[in-house]
C-alpha cells in the first residue's frame, strides 16, 4: 500500500448478513479498517473476531472490530447503513416504513455526529426512502449521502441476460433508474452485450421477463430463504461502490442521490447514473429518455415521491 499510507476506516452499522458480509468483503481487499457496530450484544464482536482470526489463511491484516455503541466509530472515512428489519415473506416495503425510519434517523444521527467528514452508503429499505431520510438527518452535502440499489439491480439484470444468452457477465452492461424495486426502469437502449444493444440479441418477450424477474429479485430470494433477504449480492454492490468511492475511480454507477434539477426531478432521491470517486457522488450524468422511459421514470419517481411525503410526516411528529 506503500509508505505510510493511511487505511481507509469503515463502519458497517447493522452486523446480520448483509454487514457481515460487507466487513468480509472489504477486509479481504486489506485496504480498511473496519468497525462492525450492532444492538445485539456480543454478535458484531463475535464477527469482528472471526474475520481477523480469517486474516493468517486469506493473507490480510485488516482491523476488525466489533461493538454495541458509536464511540469506537469516530472519524470513519465511510459509514455503511445496513440496519432495519428485513422483509418477510408477504411483507411490502412500506410496511418498514415507520420502523425503518427511525432506526435509520437514529443511526445517522449517532454517526454523523461522530464523522462529519464521512460519506454515508445507505443500503436500508425501503432505499430511496432511507437515503431521503439519511439526507434530512445528517443534513451532509448531497455527494456524501448515496444510496445502494442500481448496482444490485442492475447486477441481477446482467446475471440473469447472461443465463439466457449464455455469455459471459463482463461482456454485459446495463443501466438501471428509478426506484429500488416494482417501479425500476431498465435503460434497455443502454443495456449491451459486447456493444451490441440488447434488443439485437433478445426477443421483446424473453427482455420483459428477465425484465420482470429483476424488479423481483429481491422478493424472489426472500420467499426461497423464507427466513431473510438477499445478502451476498448487495454486500458485492456496496464494496464496489466503497471501492470506487475510495480508489477514486471515477466509476459510473446507477446509485440513489438527491436530484436537483437533474431529469427534470427537484429535492427528490431517485436512482439515476452517479460517477463515483474520492468526494463520493461527483456527478450525476443525464441520459437522453424516449418519453416512455421518461413516463415510467416519472412514475417511479411519484412513488418514492409518496413515501418520503409519508416518512415527512413521521419525522415531524416525533421532532
Amino acid at each position: 500500500m506503500g509508505e505510510g499510507m493511511r487505511r481507509v476506516k469503515v463502519t458497517v452499522v447493522g452486523a446480520g448478513n448483509v454487514g457481515g458480509s460487507i466487513a468480509q468483503r472489504l477486509a479481504e481487499k486489506n485496504w480498511y479498517d473496519i468497525v462492525l457496530v450492532d444492538i445485539v450484544e456480543g454478535m458484531p464482536q463475535g464477527k469482528a473476531l472471526d474475520l481477523v482470526e480469517a486474516g493468517p489463511v486469506c493473507a490480510y491484516d485488516s482491523a476488525v472490530t466489533g461493538a454495541n455503541s458509536y464511540e469506537i466509530t469516530k472519524d470513519s472515512d465511510l459509514v455503511i447503513i445496513t440496519s432495519g428489519i428485513p422483509r418477510r415473506p408477504g411483507m411490502s416495503r412500506d410496511e418498514l416504513l415507520e420502523t425503518n425510519t427511525n432506526i435509520v434517523s437514529s443511526v445517522v444521527r449517532e454517526t454523523a455526529k461522530r464523522s462529519p467528514d464521512a460519506i454515508l452508503i445507505i443500503v436500508s429499505n425501503p432505499l430511496d426512502v432511507m437515503t431521503h431520510v439519511a439526507s434530512r438527518v445528517s443534513g451532509f452535502p448531497r455527494n456524501r449521502v448515496i444510496g445502494m440499489a442500481g448496482v444490485l439491480d442492475s447486477a441481477r439484470f446482467r446475471s440473469f441476460i447472461a443465463e439466457a444468452l449464455e455469455v459471459s457477465v463482463e461482456n454485459i452492461h446495463a443501466m438501471v433508474l428509478g426506484g429500488h424495486g416494482d417501479s425500476m426502469v431498465p435503460l434497455i437502449r443502454y443495456t449491451t452485450v459486447a456493444g451490441r444493444p440488447i434488443n439485437e440479441w433478445l426477443s421483446p418477450d424473453i427482455l420483459d421477463a428477465l425484465i420482470k424477474r429483476t424488479r423481483e429479485g429481491g422478493a424472489e430470494i426472500v420467499n426461497l430463504l423464507k427466513t431473510g433477504s438477499a445478502f451476498y449480492a448487495p454486500a458485492a454492490s456496496v464494496v464496489e461502490m466503497v471501492e470506487a468511492i475510495t480508489k477514486d475511480q471515477k466509476k459510473i454507477l446507477p446509485c440513489a442521490v438527491l436530484c436537483e434539477g437533474e431529469y427534470g426531478f427537484h429535492d427528490l432521491v431517485l436512482g439515476v447514473p452517479v460517477k463515483l470517486g474520492a468526494n463520493g457522488a461527483e456527478a450525476i450524468m443525464e441520459y437522453a429518455l424516449t418519453t416512455e422511459e421518461r413516463t415510467a421514470l416519472e412514475d417511479s419517481a411519484q412513488a418514492v415521491r409518496e413515501l418520503c411525503e409519508e416518512v415527512n410526516q413521521m419525522m415531524k411528529k416525533t421532532a
